[in-house]
C-alpha cells in the first residue's frame, strides 16, 4: 500500500491561492506564510549567476502534532537562466521552510472561508517586489511607490510596463520572468501492481535450470547480451516510469519521512546535511516531478527531479524562513 500523496496542477483564480487560504501552488508569486520576516534578497540569489531566483512552488504541510507548526509551508525557488541549470547540480535551486502557531498576528484563529477577501494585503506587513513578490528593499526612484528586490527586476519591470504607469497605480501585470500560476491539489497515490516480483522470477529460473530447460550465455547473440546490459542500466528509470504510469500528470510526490522515487541510478546524496539551525537529521519530505515543466510551458530549463529534505523536528526558533536541502537528479544520459 502506498503512503504517498500526489500533487496535480489545477487552474485557479488568483485569490484562491492567497496566503490566508494556506495554499499549495506552483508559479506566480509566493503566497508567503509569515508575512513579515521574509528571506532577504541576498538569500534568494542563484549560486551560479547571483541573479534573483523566481518562485517555483510551495507545499502547505503542517505538523499536526506540534503547536508551533500548526501552519507550515515549504517554498522552492529556481533560476530562470538555462545556463545555470547544470546536470545533477542544485546550485540554481533553494528551499525555505516557514511555520506559525495557530494564534498569530497575520491570520484568523478560525479556519478561513473559501472566498475572496479584498482587504487582505500582505504589503501591510512588508514591502514586496512588484515583479516577483519577494522582499522588496529598493524603491522606484521616480514614483517612490513601487518596490523591488533587485536592480535586475526593476529594469525588467520598467521595460515590461512600469515606465508607462510610473505616475499612476501599479498594474496587475504578470511578468514574463514568472511561471504560470496553478493551485496544487493533493490526492492519495493508488498503485496498480504491475511490476515483476524478481525473487519469484529468480526461483522460476532456477527451477528451469534444474530441469535443464535454460540456455547459457554462449547461446545468446551479441544483441541479446546488449539488451540485457541496457535493461540492467535502465532499471531505475524503468521502475520510475512504471510507478508513475497510472498518474502521469503528477507534478509532486509527498511522503514525509519516506523515500524519493529516483529517476536514475546515480547520483544520489552521499549524505544529507543535518539541520544547521538545531542539528537534527533532515528527512525526505517531497519531490518535484519532471511534468511540472510541461505544465508551466517551460522549454529552457532541464530538470529530472528535485528532492527536498527538511528538518525532522521542523524546528521553529530563530529565522522563520529556514534554508532546507534540495537535491537535483537528472535523467541518465542513456535514457535521453
Amino acid at each position: 500500500m502506498s503512503h504517498v500523496d500526489l500533487g496535480y496542477a489545477q487552474e485557479c483564480e488568483s485569490w484562491e491561492v492567497d496566503s490566508y487560504l494556506f495554499p499549495s501552488k506552483i508559479g506566480g508569486k509566493p503566497a508567503w506564510l509569515d508575512l513579515q520576516n521574509l528571506p532577504s534578497p541576498e538569500r534568494l540569489q542563484c549560486e551560479n549567476c547571483h541573479n534573483p531566483l523566481v518562485f517555483l512552488c510551495q507545499v502547505y504541510a503542517p505538523f499536526e502534532e506540534d503547536a508551533a507548526n500548526f501552519h507550515r509551508t515549504v517554498f522552492v525557488f529556481i533560476c530562470r537562466e538555462s545556463k545555470c541549470c547544470v546536470r545533477n547540480s542544485s546550485c540554481n535551486v533553494k528551499a525555505f521552510r516557514s511555520s506559525l502557531p495557530r494564534r498569530n498576528e497575520f491570520y484568523s484563529f478560525d479556519p478561513p472561508e473559501e472566498r475572496r477577501v479584498a482587504e487582505f494585503c500582505p504589503s501591510r506587513w512588508t514591502k514586496l517586489c512588484s515583479l516577483c513578490g519577494c522582499r522588496g528593499e529598493k524603491l522606484c526612484s521616480k514614483c517612490k511607490k513601487v518596490s523591488y528586490c533587485s536592480r535586475e527586476h526593476q529594469v525588467v519591470d520598467w521595460k515590461e510596463g512600469h515606465k508607462g504607469e510610473c505616475e499612476g497605480d501599479a498594474s496587475q501585470r504578470v511578468s514574463s520572468k514568472l511561471f504560470a500560476q496553478f493551485e496544487v491539489v493533493i490526492e492519495a497515490e493508488e498503485v496498480t501492481e504491475k511490476r515483476v516480483d524478481e525473487s519469484e522470477e529468480l526461483d522460476k529460473y532456477r527451477q528451469l535450470e534444474r530441469d535443464g530447460k535454460t540456455g547459457t550465455m554462449k547461446d545468446l547473440s551479441d544483441g541479446d547480451i546488449e539488451k540485457c546490459a541496457v535493461s540492467d542500466s535502465d532499471k531505475v528509470f524503468t521502475q520510475f516510469k512504471e510507478r508513475i504510469g497510472d498518474n502521469g500528470e503528477q507534478i509532486l510526490r509527498y511522503e514525509r519521512g519516506g523515500a524519493p522515487l529516483w529517476i536514475a541510478r546515480e547520483p544520489t546524496p552521499e549524505s544529507v546535511p543535518e539541520c544547521e539551525y538545531c542539528g537534527a537529521p533532515r528527512q525526505f519530505e517531497f519531490q518535484i516531478m519532471p511534468q511540472i515543466l510541461s505544465v508551466l510551458h517551460e522549454n529552457e530549463l532541464d530538470v529530472g527531479i528535485l528532492v527536498v529534505y527538511t528538518c525532522s523536528r521542523s524546528c521553529t526558533s530563530g529565522d522563520n524562513y529556514k534554508s532546507e536541502f534540495v537535491f537535483k537528479q537528472d535523467v541518465a544520459l542513456n535514457n535521453l
